[in-house]
């Protein structure tokens, strides 16, 4: 005789359909089409205000991945930040890297919660 409780829910993380769905593509390499003069000419952009040419390859490639995703030429991507002097492109260039990222993994973005007062007063320091 086989005795079965079934309020017993089955929790197999392997089978959770919402955790499958945010891993779908992560392992996958992302393919996109770019013509090599563009691609040289942001990664020429990026050599020059960067440090190394591993910062300006990763720089650039990012840019164009989040232009091709949000259906802008990434050279008209370049024209925009060619106006910006390179303070300003700092934040201009993080808004725009943060596009494709969910609101709770924005990259150089601090997040300082507000506590209530009461709180605070009862913490020791």
């Amino acid at each position: 005789m086989n005795y079965t409780n079934n309020n017993v829910v089955d929790v197999n993380v392997n089978n959770n359909p919402t955790t499958q769905k945010y891993f779908n593509n992560f392992f996958n390499t992302i393919q996109y089409d770019i013509s090599g003069m563009v691609n040289d000419t942001i990664i020429g952009y990026f050599q020059k205000i960067t440090d190394t040419p591993a910062a300006a390859r990763a720089l650039a490639s990012a840019v164009i991945y989040t232009a091709i995703n949000q259906n802008i030429d990434p050279l008209s991507v370049l024209e925009e930040f060619k106006k910006k002097e390179k303070q300003e492109l700092n934040g201009y260039l993080l808004v725009f890297l943060n596009l494709n990222r969910y609101g709770t993994s924005y990259l150089g973005v601090t997040n300082t919660p507000n506590t209530n007062k009461y709180i605070t007063r009862t913490l020791l320091p």
